[in-house]
């Protein structure tokens, strides 16, 4: 049952009350991790977090990643 919690309160990034605060570090350093499993270019160094959040998911399905 915890499973179905977790996705019923999972928020956009859009929708984040601090979304347009920078990235943390922790998400930068992922980023770059991701790009580099993935093949491609690192991202650019000033992303907001709700950016952040968005490319890591979307860097974890090219990778091949999963959830």
């Amino acid at each position: 049952m915890a499973g179905n919690t977790a996705g019923n309160t999972q928020k956009d990034p859009k929708d984040w009350v601090s979304g347009d605060d920078p990235m943390t570090g922790a998400q930068e350093s992922y980023l770059k991790t991701l790009a580099e499993q993935a093949h491609k270019p690192l991202p650019k160094e000033d992303l907001t977090k709700a950016e952040a959040s968005e490319l890591i998911e979307t860097m974890r399905q090219k990778a091949g990643l999963e959830k």
